[in-house]
């Protein structure tokens, strides 16, 4: 992690949790006033989307007739 990054990131932490979710979402405005598409992923999203793809390549998904949504709570999913 980059130190400015770092030092964001230690900023943040000094905030009360309210004040936090709004710089949040002034950075969050920030970055869509400079890319208004924003498609980029982050590195974590960008390895949970390759799995799910490498899942689906492999068969390794639940159709939606597989699932009860009435009982999603007692769903074993490992």
């Amino acid at each position: 992690m980059s130190p400015v990054k770092q030092q964001i990131i230690d900023i943040l932490d000094m905030l009360p949790e309210q004040e936090q979710d709004l710089a949040y979402e002034v950075l969050r405005r920030i970055v869509l006033a400079w890319d208004p598409d924003f498609t980029k992923l982050t590195p974590a999203e960008a390895e949970h989307l390759k799995i799910g793809k490498q899942q689906l390549a492999s068969g390794n998904f639940y159709d939606d007739t597989d699932i009860d949504w009435d009982n999603l709570d007692d769903m074993d999913l490992n």
